[in-house]
């Protein structure tokens, strides 16, 4: 039986785009022979993932990417990636993915195991954590220091600006005269440096002198504190507060007093402050100074003791008579 051309034709093309579907397949690390297990993951931002990417855990790759759907219009939900697992592990259902970006090498979804005792089935969804991947670290590792270099060209910038300004002739005297000061400077402060001429290095020879005065005599500082600190601890443990109390209830009491004798209650106020009683205490004094004199001076009208004698018909004192002076009658 022969076969037509356009039979052989046809059947090489079958056999053709056969091969060039398996092949397709293969490349993409996906088997049309082989029963395989997905799982899914939800990524905020996928950037960098592509069809057949690697899916690896601990180093070991386990699947690839089959698929990268949108969830929804909107973004809102995020990206969904289809894993396609071509060994049998089991992946505990704690465990999380995260996106691996680099370089060169083109990005990995890498799983880190949890520690439940369920795992992943078929059709299960895989959780996720996003990371910055690595451009976006080199990007926030290097933006600072560009940021510091160009603080540093212009900081350069600014100090060639200042070395130009050197050259100029008016700030060439005015560097000059600046450096004339600090050299006249210099040597002012050499001289007063001087141990023996200077005022400071004077100064500085006095307290010296001072600081070893006081080590020689540290014994004496010493005993002068110890004493000091005795006399605060003294005055410390003495009664001041009661001894003042006291002196305060004293003097109360005093001004109580005074203001007694100031006042005509009681006889001693009436004996300080009234007039009569005092005119009356003088009264009383001359009137017995008179019969004091009297009994003196005329004794015998008093006491009669004579038997010959007569009796004084004289008249009495009416005045206190001077010790000095003789009596007018007898």
């Amino acid at each position: 039986m022969k076969i037509a051309n356009e039979t052989k034709i046809g059947i090489l093309a079958v056999v053709a785009i056969t091969g060039l579907i398996l092949g397709f397949n293969f490349l993409k690390g996906s088997s049309l022979f082989e029963h395989t297990k997905k799982i899914y993951a939800v990524f905020s931002n996928v950037e960098g993932v592509e069809l057949s990417n690697q899916v690896q855990v601990n180093g070991l790759t386990i699947g690839t990417v089959s698929a990268i759907n949108e969830s929804d219009k909107d973004l809102t939900k995020g990206i969904v990636v289809t894993i396609v697992l071509k060994k049998d592990v089991h992946i505990p259902k704690n465990s999380t993915g995260t996106i691996n970006s680099g370089l060169i090498s083109a990005s990995t979804i890498v799983v880190t195991r949890g520690d439940a005792t369920q795992y992943l089935n078929d059709g299960d969804t895989l959780a996720t954590t996003q990371k910055p991947n690595l451009l976006s670290q080199v990007q926030s590792s290097i933006n600072p220091v560009i940021i510091q270099l160009n603080g540093t060209l212009q900081s350069l910038d600014s100090l060639v600006q200042v070395v130009g300004t050197l050259f100029n002739p008016k700030l060439k005297n005015n560097l000059s005269t600046i450096v004339a000061n600090l050299a006249t400077s210099s040597a002012s402060l050499q001289t007063l440096l001087n141990a023996e001429s200077g005022e400071l290095g004077k100064a500085l020879k006095n307290v010296d002198q001072f600081t070893g005065n006081l080590v020689k005599n540290n014994d004496h500082v010493s005993r002068t504190l110890e004493n000091l600190d005795k006399t605060s601890a003294n005055l410390a443990a003495a009664k001041i507060p009661e001894t003042l109390e006291s002196l305060q209830s004293t003097v109360a009491e005093l001004k109580g007093v005074v203001a007694k004798v100031n006042s005509n209650n009681g006889s001693l106020g009436l004996l300080l402050n009234d007039k009569k009683l005092y005119q009356n205490l003088e009264g009383t004094s001359r009137s017995l100074n008179i019969l004091l004199d009297d009994v003196r001076i005329h004794p015998k009208r008093y006491v009669n003791i004579s038997v010959f004698g007569r009796k004084d018909k004289s008249g009495p004192l009416m005045a206190p008579v001077d010790s000095a002076s003789k009596p007018a009658n007898k």
